[in-house]
This record gives C-alpha cells, sequence and structure tokens, in this order.
C-alpha cells in the first residue's frame, strides 16, 4: 500500500501560534507574573533593613504594642500626627497590611518579601492591561511595557525592601482606579475614586490618580468639548463635564481630608535631609530642582547608579548658571516640551494616544515628590518612581511599537535589542536583591557607588558600632565630618566612642552647637556629667532633654539615679505611664517600696512585675528571676517562709516541656530539699531556743492612719496611683507584739511547732492565728498559670 504523503508544513504556523499567544491576554498575564516573581526570587532571603527597622520592628502599630484602631491615628512609623515630631506620612492601608503580615507569619522576613514580590506581579498584571485598554497599544507591546516594568532595576528599593511595599500597594489601586475610570465604555466614576482613595491611604502620591482620570477624560473627549455647546447637547450625567466635576470635587474633598491630618503643623525636614530646599537663594533652588527631575527621568531611561540614600552631598548644589549640568537639564526640557508639543497637536486626531497616557503618567504622579509643590524630606528616592515608570515604560513599547511597524528589514535587529534590554534588566536587579539582603551588604555596595556621601559613612559606623568594630567605626564617623562638618548626629555618635580619650565631651558640644535640640546629645553629655560627679549640669541637661521629648524614658531612669530618696516618686509614675507593660519599672518600684519599709506595698509590685515578665508579650528569662528573687526576699523579710517555699515550688515546677509526674516529682524534691536544711540547721543550734515561725497579721500592716491614707488614694499598681511614703512598724516594736503574742510558745530544740502544711508531709492543724488553710499540691496542673517555664539554677 502507499503511504499518503504528508501535507506540507506552512511557514505560517508557528507565527500563528505566537501571534494567537500574544492576543491571549491570560497567557500575557501568567508571563509577566511569573518573569516578574523570578527576577525577584533571590531577594526572599533578605532580611529587614534601613527603614524596616523603625517601620516594622520597632513600631508598635505593626507587631501589636499599639490597638488597632491607634493605626489611624499614628503616621507611617508608629508616632501619633499630633506628635510635633510626626513625619506626618499617613498610610494607615500599608501599616495594617504589615500588621496582617506580623499577625500571620510573625517576624519571619520571608513571607514579608513574598508579599510585597506577589504585589509586585499584580501590579506587572495590571500593568500589561492598561497598556492595552487604556493606552491603547497592541497586545505583544503592552506585554512588552509590563515585561520592561517587571525587570526594571529601579525598583529594587520598592521591592526588596519591605517599606517599599507602600509605593508597590499604592500603584495596584492607582492602576485600579484609571482602569475602572477608562477600562470600559461605562465610566465608573465613584469606583475609580474609591480605588484611589485607597491608593492614598496606602501613599500620599496615589490621590494623583484622580488627577490622571480628569485628564485623560478631557483629552478623550476634546474632539467634542471644544464645540460650542450649542451645537452638542450634553446630558450632565454622562459628559465629560459631569465626570470631571465628579472627580476633581472628590480630589479635594480627599486633599483636604489629608491636610486636615496635619493638624496644623508641618513635617519638620533639616537641610541634612534635602539642603537644596533651605538654600537661601531662588535661582539655585530651582536650577537644582529642574536637575533633579532631570536625573530622575535618567534613573528611569538608564538605572546603572543605585543608591538607597542620596542625601547630603550624593548631588551637589547648582549654584551657578555656567554649571553642565544645566545642559542635561535643558535637554530633558526640550524632550519633554518636544512630546507635550506634538500631543498637542494631536488632539483632534488622536493617532499617539499611547504617548499621551505615558507621558502623563510620567509627570502627574512624579509631581508630589518633585519639590516644586511642596517641601519633602529627600533629594532623590528610587522608590517614588515606582508608579511614574508605567510611563516611562509605556512610551518605551510604543517607541518600539513604531519601528516595528516602520521598519520590516529591521525586525529582527529589533526583537535582539529588546531581548537585550530585557535581560540586562534582569540581571542588573538580580545583583541589585542581592545588595539589599543584609544591612551590611547594602551600606557597602552604596558607599562604592557614592563615596562622597556623608550619610552613607554615618550609617556604615553606626552599623560597625553595633558590630563593635569601633576602629573603623571611628574612621567613618570623622569620614561623614570632613564631608559634612556640621552633621550633629555623627558628632554625638563619635562622643559615644571616644570616651576613654577625653574627647567626648568636645563632639557633643559640638552636636549641640549645630542643633541645639538634639535630645541624644543633651542625654549623653547628662550621663557624662554624671560620672564625672557634676551633678548640677547633669540635672540640666536631663530637664532639657525631657523638655525636648517629654517620652524619653531613659532620661527618666537616668533622673532616678541622681534624685534624693524622697523625689523619686514623680519620676517613678512617670515611668509606669508611659510603659505600663515594662516590668523592669514595676521592679524599681518595689525596690523603693522595700527601701522605705513598705514591703506589703512593694510585694504587690514585684508579684506585677513577675506577671509582666512571665506573659508570652516579654517572654523575660532575666524577668523572671529578678522579679522572682526580689519577691522572695520581701518574702523573707517579713517572715513569711512558707509563702516564700510555695512561690518557688511554684515557679521550679512551672518548667514548660516537663510531663506531669517529672514536675510532680520536681516539686516534691523541692519541698524535700527545704525540708531537710530547715531540720538541720535546727539540730545544729540545740542550745537555743526556737519559737514559733507563724507570724500574727499585725506586724505585717501598716498603721492605721496610714492605711486610710492609702485607701483613699486607691493604692493599686495596675491603676498607677500609689501611696505617699509609709513605713512599717520598727523592728522592736514587732519583737515585743511577737513576744507577747507567743510568750509561752518557747520549746525545745527537738520539737517545733509547724504551722503550715506546705513545711512539712504530716497532716497537722493549722495555726490559729491564720485562720486560712494552705491547698495542699497534689497536681503540678493546678499551679497558677504565671509559673516561668524555666529552671532555676542558683539562688
Amino acid at each position: 500500500m502507499k503511504r499518503r504523503p504528508l501535507p506540507p508544513v506552512r511557514e505560517e504556523t508557528t507565527a500563528n501560534t505566537w501571534k494567537t499567544l500574544c492576543e491571549n491576554d491570560w497567557a500575557i498575564y501568567t508571563l509577566v507574573a511569573s518573569v516578574s516573581a523570578l527576577t525577584y526570587a533571590n531577594s526572599l532571603h533578605g532580611d529587614f533593613v534601613h527603614d524596616d527597622i523603625p517601620a516594622i520592628v520597632g513600631n508598635g502599630d505593626v507587631n501589636g504594642g499599639n490597638s488597632v484602631l491607634g493605626v489611624f491615628g499614628n503616621d507611617f512609623w508608629g508616632t501619633p500626627m499630633s506628635d510635633a515630631t510626626s513625619h506626618k506620612s499617613y498610610r494607615p492601608l500599608t501599616t495594617l497590611s504589615f500588621r496582617l503580615n506580623y499577625k500571620l507569619c510573625g517576624r519571619s522576613p520571608w513571607w514579608w518579601h513574598a508579599c510585597n514580590i506577589a504585589l509586585h506581579a499584580t501590579c506587572c498584571m495590571l500593568v500589561a492591561r492598561a497598556g492595552a485598554v487604556v493606552a491603547k497599544l497592541q497586545r505583544p507591546f503592552a506585554a512588552l511595557a509590563a515585561l520592561l516594568f517587571a525587570v526594571h532595576p529601579v525598583h529594587t528599593e520598592a521591592v526588596a525592601g519591605v517599606v517599599g511595599r507602600a509605593d508597590v500597594l499604592a500603584c495596584v489601586f492607582f492602576l485600579t482606579s484609571i482602569l475602572l475610570y477608562h477600562g470600559t465604555n461605562n465610566h465608573r466614576v465613584w469606583g475609580s475614586v474609591a480605588a484611589g482613595a485607597l491608593s492614598m491611604l496606602a501613599k500620599e502620591t496615589g490621590l494623583t490618580a484622580l488627577l490622571f482620570n480628569a485628564a485623560l477624560d478631557l483629552y478623550r473627549c476634546w474632539a467634542h468639548v471644544h464645540r460650542s455647546s450649542s451645537a452638542v447637547k450634553w446630558r450632565w450625567k454622562d459628559s465629560p463635564y459631569g465626570r470631571a466635576f465628579k472627580t476633581l470635587a472628590a480630589l479635594s474633598l480627599l486633599a483636604g481630608a489629608r491636610l486636615a491630618l496635619l493638624q496644623g503643623s508641618l513635617p519638620a525636614f533639616s537641610p541634612q535631609d534635602n539642603p537644596p530646599a533651605f538654600h537661601p537663594s531662588f535661582a539655585v533652588r530651582l536650577m537644582t530642582f529642574c536637575y533633579l527631575a532631570a536625573f530622575n527621568w535618567w534613573l528611569l531611561v538608564c538605572p546603572w547608579t543605585l543608591s538607597h540614600d542620596w542625601q547630603m552631598g550624593s548631588v551637589p548644589l547648582i549654584t551657578n548658571v555656567s554649571d553642565l549640568r544645566n545642559l542635561v537639564t535643558c535637554a530633558a526640557m526640550c524632550a519633554l516640551f518636544g512630546l507635550c508639543y506634538r500631543c498637542l497637536l494631536d488632539l483632534e486626531m488622536q493617532r499617539h494616544t499611547p504617548a499621551v497616557v505615558g507621558l502623563m503618567l510620567l509627570v502627574i504622579p512624579y509631581l508630589p515628590a518633585s519639590n516644586l509643590l511642596v517641601t519633602v524630606g529627600f533629594v532623590i528616592a528610587e522608590r517614588v518612581l515606582y508608579i511614574p515608570s508605567v510611563g516611562s515604560v509605556l512610551l518605551t513599547a510604543y517607541g518600539i511599537e513604531l519601528m516595528w511597524k516602520r521598519g520590516f528589514r529591521t525586525k529582527k535587529l529589533l526583537v535582539l535589542c529588546v531581548a537585550t534590554l530585557v535581560a540586562a534588566g534582569v540581571a542588573k536587579t538580580h545583583l541589585r536583591n542581592r545588595d539589599w539582603r543584609t544591612r551590611e551588604s547594602l551600606l557597602r555596595a552604596d558607599l562604592s557607588v557614592l563615596p562622597h556621601n556623608a550619610k552613607l559613612h554615618y550609617n556604615f559606623a553606626n552599623f560597625l558600632k553595633d558590630v563593635e568594630q569601633h576602629e573603623i567605626a571611628i574612621k567613618h564617623y570623622k569620614e561623614a565630618l570632613k564631608l559634612w562638618p556640621s552633621y550633629a548626629s555623627a558628632h554625638n555618635n563619635l562622643g559615644t566612642l571616644v570616651l576613654a580619650s577625653g574627647r567626648a565631651e568636645h563632639h557633643f558640644l559640638q552636636a549641640l552647637k549645630y542643633n541645639k535640640d538634639h535630645v541624644n546629645a543633651h542625654y549623653n553629655l547628662a550621663k557624662l556629667y554624671r560620672k564625672k560627679n557634676r551633678i548640677p549640669e547633669a540635672l540640666r541637661m536631663l530637664e532639657r532633654c525631657i523638655t525636648l521629648e517629654p517620652r524619653f524614658v531613659q532620661a527618666y531612669l537616668e533622673l532616678l539615679l541622681m534624685k534624693p530618696d524622697e523625689e523619686k516618686r514623680w519620676i517613678l509614675n512617670k515611668l509606669l505611664e508611659l510603659e505600663p507593660y515594662n516590668w523592669e519599672h514595676y521592679l524599681l518600684y518595689g525596690n523603693w517600696l522595700r527601701g522605705r519599709g513598705l514591703l506589703p506595698l512593694s510585694l504587690e509590685y514585684y508579684r506585677t512585675a513577675m506577671r509582666l515578665s512571665f506573659s508570652t508579650r516579654h517572654n523575660s528569662p532575666r524577668g523572671e528571676l529578678l522579679s522572682l528573687r526580689a519577691a522572695c526576699l520581701a518574702l523573707r523579710d517579713t517572715g513569711q517562709y512558707a509563702r516564700m517555699l510555695q512561690l518557688l515550688v511554684r515557679w521550679h515546677a512551672g518548667r514548660g516541656g516537663q510531663p506531669a509526674g517529672a514536675r510532680l516529682l520536681a516539686a516534691r524534691a523541692w519541698i524535700l530539699r527545704s525540708q531537710l536544711a530547715r531540720r538541720a540547721a535546727l539540730y545544729s543550734h540545740t542550745h537555743r531556743q526556737m519559737t514559733s515561725t507563724c507570724l500574727h497579721h499585725s506586724q505585717l500592716e501598716v498603721s492605721p492612719e496610714l492605711y486610710i491614707d492609702f485607701k483613699q488614694q486607691d493604692v493599686k499598681p495596675s491603676s498607677r496611683l500609689h501611696a505617699h511614703d509609709a513605713k512599717l512598724p520598727t523592728t522592736n516594736s514587732v519583737e515585743k507584739n511577737c513576744q507577747k503574742t507567743h510568750e509561752k510558745s518557747v520549746l525545745s530544740a527537738q520539737y517545733k511547732p509547724t504551722h503550715n502544711k506546705s513545711e512539712t508531709g504530716h497532716k497537722l492543724k493549722s495555726c490559729p492565728l491564720n485562720k486560712k488553710k494552705e491547698r495542699r499540691i497534689k497536681d503540678p496542673e493546678t499551679f497558677p498559670s504565671f509559673v516561668s517555664d524555666h529552671l532555676i539554677k542558683t539562688y
């Protein structure tokens, strides 16, 4: 039989398959999401670095130290918006996402970075959708724009740094807003307004989505808007006038609400944060800010030089018209005006909608960070370019689309160039992710790029100080001061490292010279004066420190060491007010009360310290030992040996991870050792007369007058209201009362009356002076819930 010949293979099959894939939206979304996830996969093993420490690790709004409602009253760093030192960055949506991360995953950085990567992949899919639907790019070139966005190296700060989630989350709602408004013929105005409001709650720049929606809507309807109202009958509900009015009205209301959150004060920035903004010359400020805008555009076009910090000398001021950097500014402005002119000429025909959309997305979201409208706290920040980069990649993809349509012979070369561009972006982003893994690697990488940045030297010196490489840290502090002589914080930190050389006071005074309100310099100078026994000067520095920062706990602790005992009560009350859940403050208060002779009251504070140190929130082994020891000493001083033994047994038997039988044996062994030690002491002192160890309740009470005074003030540690100074009855009076009560209880050393069941294994009657019966320990499971999980080794 003859085989039937195979049908000829068509050359168009591969091309048709590729075209089908390019036209499939879900295939595009899967491609760009996968590429973005793989590009940032090596950032999953990064740690919390840079701004992650204050915004996440030490933020009570994130780790549960503050209530959920408190998130809406604090700024991004956990400071109340009404505070004068607040940064005024209101981003509760981002903070709530951090809080959810902490609730689900704890402080494991892997999951935090995974969440950032997932949000970035979502942004890439939205860019592909917006490029095709809003910008009117062809599907393959919309996918190309999304690929360029996915691998852009300038996004490493926003994606690899956990704090950069604010920009990524704002971009998600920004793109959602413009898709709701322009994605279909039925403009969902209120839906886009809601998404824009959520974008603003993620980061302030997200509010510009509403301005973009109104501007693009007017551009698209320009062919009808410019006609006379008599020629076209508009219905206000469906007209661009009505949509623009609603959008701009919502924009005004949201902007007004955001300004109201400032509560009458603007964020306080210093010349170190933004040197051009504080220059007295308007011409210098204008030339520098225009150059910074051009430089930011260059970072989007060629992201070769990247750094997480561009402050303090990274970009010198332009003080002269003859500066060559003005040529760069002129070139950028000419390109920008050329694009604007081309878009204005195209208002009627609207043949270059991708260029218009890209230009708007490039300029409008960047306006709040340009320093032209409001002063910001940075010179250059790569994270703020996350949303403007959408406009940049749309312009690039549209340029490639025009070249593809016009140059048939250069298509292979164009494909090669595009592939090289994407591969270069992947490689650069991959390397930059490695820099963001640890604090040390990030600082070393950026110092190699910007060695003249004083703040980088300062931050690197702080890191070296933390890892106890003091000699190298001193060199970097001095280098920072060489580059920026008025750097107050560098003077202060350098002073802490040169205490032995005697130069510390000089550096602290220099820090106060350049910044008279430097809180840490006042505090460190007070500590230095205290060590030199210059108490009046130290007290003056601490008072100034507390005036500048009323919630500075360390200053109150230092003040506690220098004030006499009679004046310490208000300091202790203030400490409990500032940190009501700190076991150390209750321990200090208990020690002070014990020193004043108020043993029953001190015992209450020791118990509170024990409860706080045993809690899962603190879980402090050191606090367990110190508070337990202090409580036992207080019980011993009052003669309550049975209660002290019971407390030790409960603490000793509450070891975590032990079965019930093992804990019961441990409790019995502890009781047996205590009994044997007590009896050995009795038999070794047979010549002494033994009296009953049971104490009458009158020996532990305060005088009636003082008790009434305490009760009027409702003395309770939990309520933070404390009794006035009082003392227990003197030792002699206690001994006399005890002798009168037990004058007939003198016994021989061979017999010892036992009045507490915890002191012996036999069943005896309880003391008539103490009617309450002690419960026998039948099972360690009945121990109180606040017992420790650790075994005491020494006492």
